[in-house]
C-alpha cells in the first residue's frame, strides 16, 4: 500500500493494521489519536461485534490505550454533541467532548468528515461526525462552542484536524440537496468556489459541493484560528483501496474510526 503521508499527517503501519495521524496532534505527548484504514480493521455494527471488539482491540493495543474505555455513541447525522465524564452509552449523538483522562472518544465514518479537536491550554478533547446532514446543521461549529461552554475553552486555542472524507471531487448532488447547501451557505460570500455545477445525467443536474471547505470556513466564523485547522487534504473514495467508502463500495462498505483520548 502506497505511504500516504504529507505535511499534515503520519500513515502508519504495523503488522495487519494501518492507520493515520496527525503530525499537530503528535505534538502533545498527554493525548493519542489516530484515524483508522480499512486495511485489518471494520468499525461496522452489522457486521457483528466480534468484529468491531476485535478491530477496536488491534487498534488500542497499537496506541497503548485502553479499549474497555472507549465511548462511541449511536450516531444518526445529528448536531448534538454529549460531554463524557464516564463511560455511558450515547443515542442519536454525534459529538463527543471530554476532559476526563482514560476515556477513549470515538466516532466512525465512510466517506463522512470526522473532526478531531483538542484544547492544549484546558485539556480538553472531542471527536465529531460531521456527514452532509451535519455539516449543513453546523456540528463542528456547535462543537466550539459546546467546548467553550462546559470547559470554557477559547477557540483560539482550539486545535481541529480534518480526517479524510469524501470530497469536492466525488460529492456528487442533485437539486435537492444543492438547494439546501445553497440556502443555508450563500452567507458565506463564496457559493460558487462551494457548489460547482457539473453534467445533467438522465436530464438531471449535478452538482459537487465542497464540504471540507464549508467546515474550515463556519469553524473559523466561531473563533478558531485558520492556522490551527488542520487538513489531512485525502478523499476516501479516491482512495478507496485505504479506506472505508460508502460511494466506492455501497453496502458492502465498512467504517473508519477517528479516535482520540487524554492518557
Amino acid at each position: 500500500m502506497k505511504d500516504l503521508s504529507n505535511e499534515i499527517i503520519v500513515h502508519k503501519k504495523k503488522g495487519e493494521i494501518e492507520y493515520i495521524q496527525f503530525r499537530k496532534l503528535l505534538e502533545y505527548p498527554e493525548i493519542q489519536h489516530c484515524y483508522t484504514t480499512r486495511i485489518g480493521l471494520d468499525f461496522r455494527k452489522d457486521k457483528g461485534d466480534n468484529l468491531i471488539k476485535e478491530s477496536y482491540k488491534k487498534i488500542c493495543t497499537e496506541l497503548k490505550i485502553d479499549e474497555q474505555n472507549i465511548v462511541k455513541p449511536h450516531q444518526t447525522h445529528t448536531d448534538r454533541i454529549e460531554r463524557v465524564d464516564e463511560k455511558v452509552c450515547l443515542n442519536e449523538v454525534d459529538g463527543i467532548i471530554t476532559n476526563k483522562k482514560g476515556i477513549v472518544l470515538a466516532t466512525t465514518s465512510a466517506d463522512c468528515t470526522s473532526l478531531l479537536f483538542y484544547d492544549p491550554v484546558k485539556k480538553v478533547i472531542g471527536s465529531v461526525h460531521s456527514g452532509w446532514r451535519g455539516t449543513l446543521k453546523k456540528i463542528g461549529q456547535k462543537t466550539v462552542l459546546k467546548m467553550k461552554e462546559e470547559y470554557g475553552c477559547e477557540p483560539k486555542n482550539i486545535i481541529c484536524c480534518i480526517c479524510p472524507h469524501i470530497r469536492k471531487c466525488h460529492f456528487e448532488v442533485e437539486n435537492d440537496v444543492e438547494k439546501l447547501f445553497r440556502d443555508e451557505f450563500s452567507y458565506l460570500g463564496n457559493i460558487d468556489e462551494i457548489i460547482e455545477k457539473t453534467e445533467i445525467i438522465d436530464g438531471k443536474q449535478k452538482y459537487h459541493i465542497d464540504t471540507t471547505l464549508i467546515n474550515k470556513m463556519i469553524l473559523e466564523d466561531v473563533g478558531i484560528d485558520s492556522s490551527n485547522i488542520y487538513d489531512s487534504g485525502l478523499c476516501t473514495v479516491c482512495k478507496k483501496d485505504t479506506f472505508h467508502s460508502y460511494r466506492a463500495d455501497k453496502e458492502e462498505s465498512g467504517r473508519n474510526s477517528a479516535i482520540i483520548t487524554l492518557v
